[in-house]
């Protein structure tokens, strides 16, 4: 089994998710006795929280790409990065280290391409959806993507800061996510991306009236691919 690394912290319940998801899908495959092969470099969310400027992006790429340094020197030989906004830093990260790292939206793409969705939903924090850097890994991929709304983003953005970060969940927030939902297919959307991994707290992902690709469940799916690679 190949050893991943996992650079996580961003918040610690995405860390968890990652690691469960990982773990599960090992003992599937390989049996009930088996865990995975990982390291983690679990880093201080509140230094990584809310980036805007430049400067402070510049600054999470000089963090993150020390975070991968140390996972590839531990042994990694592929790395994940545990949050979607922080592949906006991407190109910084994967150039600081000689071993891959998964991007999330190539996984979440490919999986969507593959079940020939054509017109999708993106959802998640503020610069997940308003920014490029993950719109078009899809875009990429002749999936097309509904504009974002921003009421819809100011909603998403304050349920994942204000509450599904601090281990929140409310029957309100369940009850926003699903009138969005609701709204994206009356709009033409074939299926929903969870730009978030904390969204899956609150949206039911095998029980929705649209198709949900969860981040989180095929990026760590692709991360167990490359580790059983040789098995």
């Amino acid at each position: 089994m190949r050893k991943i690394g996992l650079i996580g912290g961003m918040s610690w319940y995405s860390t968890r998710t990652y690691y469960e998801h990982i773990n599960r899908l090992v003992q599937a495959r390989l049996g009930p006795g088996s865990s995975a092969s990982m390291v983690i470099e679990s880093l201080d969310f509140a230094q990584l929280s809310r980036l805007s400027s430049a400067e402070e992006w510049a600054r999470a790429a000089k963090v993150l790409a020390g975070a991968a340094k140390r996972l590839e020197k531990a042994g990694a030989t592929a790395i994940l990065i545990g949050a979607n906004s922080m592949h906006k830093v991407y190109a910084e990260v994967a150039s600081a280290v000689d071993v891959p790292i998964i991007h999330i939206a190539e996984c979440v793409a490919e999986r969507m391409a593959g079940a020939g969705v054509k017109k999708a939903a993106l959802i998640g924090t503020r610069n997940v959806m308003l920014e490029s850097f993950y719109r078009q890994k899809l875009i990429a991929r002749d999936i097309e993507l509904l504009p974002p709304e921003l009421p819809f983003v100011e909603t998403l953005d304050r349920i994942i800061y204000d509450e599904l970060l601090l281990g929140k969940v409310t029957r309100q927030a369940e009850r926003e996510l699903k009138t969005i939902l609701t709204n994206l297919e009356q709009d033409g959307a074939e299926a929903v991306v969870l730009g978030c991994t904390e969204l899956e707290m609150v949206v039911d992902v095998d029980a929705n009236v649209l198709p949900i690709y969860d981040c989180t469940r095929i990026h760590a799916e692709a991360a167990v691919d490359w580790m059983l690679a040789d098995a």
